[in-house]
């Protein structure tokens, strides 16, 4: 395709991006502004590193196919494998999903773990070249066309050029100095604290392996916990606006006491604390359609959290990041022609489901600003319904966890079949 693409951002979805990249051109750059260890460490650009992690089914398959190998080294370094039907205690609107045997397996483990050996892999590559502590100041372009950027105050030359500087999101200023419009932007503000503790995790000292408890208008609290490398157990609590989780140790373990299970409350009480409960507060969900831009410059790529930063509690970031590199594979096996408007037509449709599963539920709330669409409500309404059902049927519960794990889309909880059972179980 081209002599050179540059990847800014050397995150994951910029690392699974280069990745793709480097079957179509003779180099990749990756730049980022900092450091970019190789050890699993936590890094100053990935402020929300510290809080559970875990890869949907669709998003390590994904992964997998795009890095051969990545699953095995993530096993072999301390990851914790799971039937996310059977070892995930799941609960919705305070209901207990159905366990059951299954093989949607999920993986578990800290986000400096998956970075770190997802970068192993990606620099093994010859024709990756990785520079820390370089800053992308804009684009360049000429006729139309994307030719390079400039990067510490020099110019580099490029054919492709791919946004992944995560919630910074610095594209959208490239382009307007270049003299394009902003794209449209959907955005829903959620108002949630996030606060996370790790403790040591024992043989025995629990049945499961994570607990999943959703938030909703009725009880505005919920976690996401889940056993990690290096035997410990990473717990994730939130709340939204005034009822966020407390940062002091005692009081924070008091907190998951309002959780609709007790389990999870039962076992930090019990277990050994390894750190001090560390605040995140997330920004906005933002969706920026540049799907619907009347105009971009051809070369211009964005991928991750700058091209839609979802609420990090329904668990889509890094599976929708691994969904774009492997779309992006598609447009490039397709041609060279107008790969900018392919691709981001295709994102929005790849969007489209992750996008209303997690925005829907969020604007149940009185503290989020928006209004439901007509079809996000009657969404709503059925899944309640079709919850109160994954509580004794794990037939219906298998065919939900396989809508969440973007297996399956929304329509297929639609199937005659299901429908029967959810309304006879309601």
């Amino acid at each position: 395709m081209g002599t050179r693409a540059v990847v800014a951002g050397g995150s994951m979805a910029g690392l699974l991006t280069a990745k793709v990249l480097s079957r179509w051109y003779d180099e990749v750059v990756v730049l980022d502004r900092d450091e970019l260890p190789l050890e699993a460490v936590h890094r100053k650009g990935v402020p929300q590193s510290r809080h559970a992690h875990g890869l949907l089914a669709r998003g390590h398959q994904t992964i997998e196919r795009l890095v051969p190998g990545f699953r095995d080294e993530l096993v072999r370094r301390g990851a914790v494998t799971n039937d996310q039907h059977n070892d995930i205690l799941l609960y919705n609107e305070g209901r207990l999903l159905k366990r059951a045997p299954s093989n949607l397996t999920g993986l578990l483990a800290s986000r400096p773990l998956i970075e770190s050996v997802l970068r192993a892999k990606v620099t093994e590559v010859p024709n990756i070249v990785t520079c820390a502590g370089t800053t992308v100041d804009g684009l360049i372009a000429e006729g139309g066309r994307l030719t390079g950027v400039r990067a510490n105050g020099e110019r580099l030359d490029a054919d492709l050029v791919v946004d992944a500087t995560g919630r910074s999101n610095r594209g959208p200023t490239w382009l307007r100095e270049l003299g394009y419009d902003a794209a449209p932007v959907d955005e829903v503000r959620a108002g949630i604290v996030y606060m996370s503790r790790e403790y040591r995790r024992v043989q025995g000292d629990a049945d499961f392996l994570g607990v999943i408890s959703g938030h909703y208008p009725e009880n505005p609290v919920g976690c996401g916990a889940g056993a990690n490398d290096g035997d410990r157990w990473l717990v994730t609590l939130l709340g939204v606006e005034d009822n966020a989780p407390p940062a002091e140790p005692g009081a924070f373990e008091d907190f998951a006491a309002q959780l609709d299970g007790p389990e999870l409350h039962r076992l930090i009480t019990r277990a050994a604390p390894l750190t001090d409960p560390v605040r995140y507060r997330i920004g906005p969900s933002v969706r920026r359609r540049y799907e619907k831009a009347s105009r971009l410059p051809e070369g211009f790529v964005a991928a991750g959290d700058a091209l839609v930063c979802f609420n990090p509690a329904y668990g889509q970031g890094m599976t929708i990041a691994a969904l774009a590199a492997e779309h992006l594979a598609e447009v490039l096996e397709n041609g060279g022609d107008q790969i900018t408007r392919r691709y981001f037509s295709g994102m929005a449709k790849i969007v489209d489901t992750a996008w209303v599963m997690s925005t829907s539920n969020d604007l149940r709330f009185d503290t989020t600003a928006g209004k439901q669409p007509l079809g996000a409500r009657l969404l709503v309404r059925y899944l309640s319904r079709l919850n109160r059902a994954t509580a004794t049927d794990a037939v219906v519960g298998r065919q939900f966890l396989e809508v969440v794990n973007l297996l399956a889309g929304p329509t297929s909880l639609l199937k005659p079949t299901t429908l029967l059972r959810v309304l006879r179980s309601s």
